[in-house]
């Protein structure tokens, strides 16, 4: 007999084969790690029974979790004080706080989980935690107020999106590229081989293009919309788009040369996305609802009532569920992805809504 302690305490890609492995209908064996950004606390909600099993208070407003697959570990930003907070999964409590910053915007893991990027912005800097030691071993100065990071799955680059201008960063040398470009930058990816860096230029509502290796601009994709959010396809292919100026999803090959492929018609002033396998789930805030859009067909095949106010969507490892946090009414709208199928009331319904507190901002998922 295995004891749960035991398998919390296991490296994910130990225990994902006994999650994806249960029968069919079973719940999937794990926890949402909730951010409560005005309840100062992480809710862990337990996938196996679909119920909070405890509130972790932080100190602070957390609005990024992040959850390791190699550590036990789950770290949550408070940006107000800058500080991360690590929870142990097996215990669901703060095992350790490091303040890194006055103020911090956001943070990411590296690949192989040894370090925590994290984006500070006072004083303005791109801060490297070593997750063993626990404290900041390297540090970046920024000339402006950060934005947005991402790292690229080989680990050694970064590229960071701040006020007026995006950077690359090599992570290896410590070094901080000149300016690739300026503009009113939101978010930033990068093409699942590292080689290409996109930045959503808000202002001129365009992709803008970069090569990794020189920061040099490849083209600019210019959109029907402002590049608000951006979310690519789990097997690193379509990158999907929304934002303001249309009610739809502006679809992105990144293949080869990257290329505006589609715009898909998709809810009310459609926002933040996330996707399965076979599904991409598109949350519209002012509406309350979420639009089912079909890979295969990209068309959107289900609109499904979920709370108020949802600005946040995940989908679990096992692409079971879709998990919809509703900041206004302060709960997890659950959705099974194997019961959403095309019919003539372009409809689906909800498993269940899960009450977790207050201003439910950002989730991740671990499996146990």
């Amino acid at each position: 007999m295995i004891s749960r302690r035991t398998l919390l305490a296991a490296p994910l890609a130990a225990v994902l084969p006994v999650a994806c492995g249960r029968g069919k209908g079973k719940g999937f064996r794990g926890y949402a790690f909730v951010a409560n950004q005005d309840g100062g606390a992480i809710a862990a909600v337990d996938l196996e029974v679909l119920a909070v099993a405890r509130h972790i208070p932080v100190d602070g407003s957390p609005t990024v979790v992040l959850a390791a697959g190699k550590r036990p570990s789950v770290y949550a930003l408070t940006p107000e004080n800058g500080s991360i907070h690590e929870i142990q999964a097996d215990r669901l409590s703060v095992t350790r706080k490091l303040t890194v910053a006055s103020t911090a915007v956001n943070m990411q893991l590296s690949p192989d989980e040894r370090y925590l990027y994290v984006l500070a912005r006072d004083p303005k800097a791109f801060l490297r935690i070593s997750l063993d030691s626990f404290r900041v071993d390297s540090k970046i100065d920024l000339p402006a107020d950060p934005i947005d990071l991402s790292l690229s799955a080989d680990g050694r680059t970064a590229a960071v999106s701040l006020t007026g201008q995006v950077h690359l960063v090599d992570l290896a040398g410590g070094h901080l590229f000149p300016p690739s470009g300026s503009g009113d930058f939101g978010g930033v990816c990068f093409r699942f081989d590292g080689k290409i860096m996109l930045a959503a230029n808000r202002s001129d509502r365009v992709l803008s293009v970069y090569d990794s290796r020189t920061a040099k601009l490849i083209t600019h994709l210019p959109l029907a919309l402002r590049p608000d959010n951006l979310c690519f396809k789990g097997d690193g292919g379509e990158l999907f788009i929304t934002g303001e100026g249309m009610d739809g999803v502006v679809i992105v090959s990144p293949y080869g040369m990257p290329e505006v492929e589609e715009t898909v018609l998709a809810g009310r002033a459609p926002g933040p996305m996330a996707a399965s396998s076979a599904f991409l789930f598109v949350a519209s805030p002012v509406s309350g609802d979420v639009s089912i859009l079909e890979m295969y067909s990209r068309k959107v095949i289900a609109v499904v009532s979920v709370g108020s106010d949802p600005g946040f969507v995940t989908v679990t490892p096992d692409d079971q569920y879709a998990l919809v946090l509703n900041r206004k009414s302060g709960d997890v709208a659950v959705l099974r992805t194997g019961t959403i199928t095309k019919n003539r009331y372009r409809s689906a319904a909800l498993l269940t809504v899960i009450p977790v507190g207050s201003r439910p901002v950002s989730a991740a998922v671990r499996a146990v």
